[in-house]
């Protein structure tokens, strides 16, 4: 006999409990972000690879060592996609949105897909919620987008688990003023520098912050600070990002170190982090990206977003969400099985959630519809049928009563 098949390394099956969390997580993000005014997008699992080898930039370790790339039939270089922003900037521009009604405010939901060594909270096929405020250059919109974040952290009970760290990257001017600086540090340790960091160093310095080699953490712990290097206008802008965060009672750290080390990010970088989850302690990420829209073929346009695994979101939640409690519908004999398809059919219209049990007694079919959760059974049988009646019977008092089968939306509505 066969060996049963087992789900890919990386991926895993979201049944029952695992599903309800995952899906109590995106329903809520869906509903607290449209309060914000977003609306939900969806961009295809698979893109063009350039939209994401542009987008995310060769030295990501994204780009490098993580993407699943393939050739399609047709000789195209697919990719699924590794994180939502870039997609959604490309369907921006493929549907000539980038000059019209700005801003766009943007929510999506979906699978994204890394060669990654599976762990706790990181799968190679996971999921993410994320929002995108494109064509909004005031820091008035990164303080929006921040605290959208937070009304969806707190409504999914998590207020209480969660930092929010805080950072800016300044401008142009800023960042090449920066760059120089860590340059000329990390050169004068470069044999130090793990081999990662050492080709980072020539390419992109900044993703050096990013490193998580015991050696080049001892290094970045005395590199120059990027405070340092910022412009008065790009102070300003940072300013007035958390005298907005304060204004709103929105407790945050500033975190120096916390970067992005591509050219499109720019000003405000933060991450919700918390420390329940052991190693996997981000569970939002977001940050300022004014020139990724351009990179994708549109015109210079500013936006900011964030983007939280759902996976690490629901290992947090204090109180899994409860199973459905359905009515179970039991007919008694071949008359009663007939009549219960319409009678099923009427309740489920009446947006009752009702299962028929097919087999067994009367005991056996009492005893699978507890086992299922249901919170009421009528029990139809040739008698009840003949007289226009239903037993309901109250599956957690045990309590029974005839009821009128006309009645029978009224009373299992109002039981509830």
């Amino acid at each position: 006999m066969a060996s049963p098949l087992q789900p890919v390394r990386g991926t895993r099956d979201l049944i029952g409990e695992d599903f309800r969390s995952h899906h109590h997580v995106v329903e809520t993000a869906r509903r607290v972000s449209a309060l914000y005014g977003f609306e939900e997008w969806s961009t295809p699992i698979f893109e063009d690879t350039r939209v994401f080898s542009r987008g995310l930039g060769d030295t990501s370790d994204v780009v490098s060592k993580e993407m699943y790339t393939f050739t399609d039939r047709g000789g195209d270089s697919i990719t699924l996609r590794p994180e939502g922003t870039a997609g959604l900037c490309r369907a921006l521009v493929s549907n000539g949105l980038a000059q019209a009604n700005l801003p766009r405010r943007v929510f999506c939901a979906g699978p994204m897909f890394r060669y990654e060594r599976p762990q706790k909270g990181r799968q190679r096929q996971f999921h993410q919620i994320g929002i995108e405020l494109i064509g909004v250059p005031e820091p008035l919109g990164d303080v929006e987008v921040i605290a959208c974040g937070w009304a969806i952290l707190k409504a999914l009970g998590l207020g209480d688990k969660i930092t929010l760290e805080i950072n800016t990257l300044g401008d142009g001017e800023s960042r090449a003023a920066y760059r120089a600086a860590l340059v000329s540090y990390f050169s004068a340790h470069a044999s130090k520098l793990s081999a990662d960091s050492q080709m980072r160093l020539e390419r992109n310095p900044l993703r050096i912050l990013d490193s998580k080699d015991e050696g080049d953490r001892a290094l970045i712990a005395g590199a120059p600070s990027f405070d340092a290097h910022l412009t008065p206008s790009a102070r300003e802008f940072f300013a007035r990002v958390t005298g907005g965060l304060e204004a709103m009672g929105l407790a945050y750290q500033v975190n120096q170190r916390l970067v992005r080390g591509l050219d499109y990010y720019c000003h405000t970088a933060f991450e919700f982090t918390t420390t329940a989850l052991g190693a996997q302690g981000t569970v939002m990420a977001g940050g300022r990206y004014d020139g990724l829209v351009e990179q994708m073929g549109g015109p210079p346009t500013p936006g900011v977003g964030w983007a939280a695994g759902v996976e690490r979101l629901a290992m947090l939640l204090a109180v899994e969400p409860e199973a459905p409690r359905p009515v179970a519908l039991v007919p008694l004999g071949e008359k009663a099985e007939t009549a219960a398809l319409a009678i099923a059919d009427r309740l489920r219209a009446a947006g009752l959630r009702v299962e028929l049990g097919y087999r067994g007694n009367l005991k056996r079919r009492l005893e699978n519809a507890n086992k299922r959760g249901a919170r009421a059974a009528v029990i139809l049988g040739e008698d009840e049928l003949a007289r226009g009646m239903a037993a309901l019977k109250d599956l957690d008092s045990g309590e029974q009563a005839d009821v009128p089968l006309a009645e029978l939306e009224a009373r299992l509505k109002r039981d509830r």
